[in-house]
């Protein structure tokens, strides 16, 4: 990797050479990672993170969802969409694509990844691996714009919206964002504290991931085959790894309830915003304590002692999310299939393969 690809990455933590370091080192079983770097004359301009799944090495699609549907959906995905590049990062939320020297025109720099990307296609076909779907994510409303400009043949989908924090400029505590909740919501928050009672929280350090590290794979693997839809599972791993190569920027911290770790979430400091990243918990003292809830709680008490700006909590569980303050943001994303006949279709072929949220936004704040 060139020496001075951090360089470009200056602004976003998931491109450094640390990050992709541990993608390359603990990245899931079923995924291959590639680092693009564009050159003008000898002059690295542009970087791109690609990442190749081939779901045939995945035991489960998700398990939450027993149902004929669910059924069809994962033989579909077996057959027609079970080697997929993602031009971005399918472990996170956000544009982590692909960043380039900001004297680079615009069109000319997307225009030189649509040609990387068809020359990776090629170079895994000729070692046998043949791209079902391509897909480049993710991206707000105005950064898809340039994107659908260039690659004009691909389908443009949204699926579920990112789910950002906003800290108020004036919030210095916790407490300050208590105050800013109306009382339904302050009620919520105190009887999610009084149910946490009894639980113990601790900032994991290396030794202690190390020492965990079975638990902390299985409460996450619990979470994780439960969501309705996977593509992927974590390296067991992955969090001992992270927290090795990039230090204080990775927080994982364990609850324990009698001297058991019966939780753990896992936060990256990307400048000022702060990112949550995969969490795990025992499902029968989630339930009995409230204990997701005050995890969030948590990440927002974290974030606003620490004078982060933005608080990323990403897909999934919107409605929680939204009840403690984070607000839906629509990502887009482009797609096409190698199958002519899916790809005339791919508009009801993704809508199929991808599950329906419904859900209510809610508004905590006076």
């Amino acid at each position: 990797m060139p020496f001075e690809w951090n360089s470009l990455a200056l602004e976003n933590i998931f491109l450094t050479r640390e990050y992709l370091e541990v993608l390359e080192n603990s990245c899931p079983v079923n995924m291959t990672c590639h680092f693009i770097g564009f050159f003008e004359e000898e002059k690295l301009v542009g970087i791109a993170l690609t990442q190749f799944l081939f779901a045939e090495k995945l035991e489960s699609f998700g398990e939450r969802d027993k149902c004929l549907k669910t059924s069809v959906r994962n033989f579909a995905l077996k057959n027609f969409a079970s080697h997929v590049l993602f031009v971005g990062n399918n472990m996170l939320t956000g544009q982590n694509a692909f960043a380039f020297d900001k004297n680079v025109r615009q069109s000319k720099a997307i225009k030189t990844l649509h040609k990387a990307i068809s020359q990776m296609k090629k170079d895994l076909k000729s070692s046998g691996k043949k791209v079902h779907i391509t897909s480049i994510k993710d991206f707000t409303a105005e950064e898809i714009k340039p994107l659908q400009a260039e690659f004009k043949n691909n389908y443009t989908f949204s699926t579920q919206p990112n789910m950002l924090f906003e800290i108020n400029k004036n919030w210095k505590t916790e407490q300050d964002y208590i105050d800013a909740l109306s009382k339904k919501y302050r009620d919520q928050y105190k009887r999610a504290r009084k149910k946490s009672e009894g639980i113990v929280k601790q900032k994991m350090s290396l030794a202690d991931i190390r020492q965990y590290e079975d638990v902390i794979y299985e409460l996450y693997f619990h979470v994780a085959k439960n969501a309705p839809f996977n593509t992927f599972f974590l390296a067991r791993n992955h969090f001992s790894f992270f927290k090795e190569i990039m230090k204080d920027d990775f927080l994982l911290y364990g609850y324990f309830l009698d001297e058991k770790l019966i939780g753990f979430n896992t936060l990256i400091k990307n400048g000022n915003v702060m990112d949550t990243y995969f969490l795990g918990y025992d499902e029968s003292v989630q339930r009995e304590k409230m204990l997701y809830l005050n995890m969030l709680y948590d990440m927002i008490a974290y974030s606003i002692k620490k004078g982060f700006e933005t608080i990323v909590f990403a897909r999934t569980a919107l409605e929680i999310k939204s009840s403690v303050g984070a607000k839906p943001v629509k990502m887009y994303g482009l797609i096409t299939h190698s199958n002519a006949l899916i790809n005339h279709n791919i508009a009801r072929f993704f809508n199929y393969l991808e599950p329906k949220t419904d859900w209510q936004e809610r508004n905590p704040f006076k």
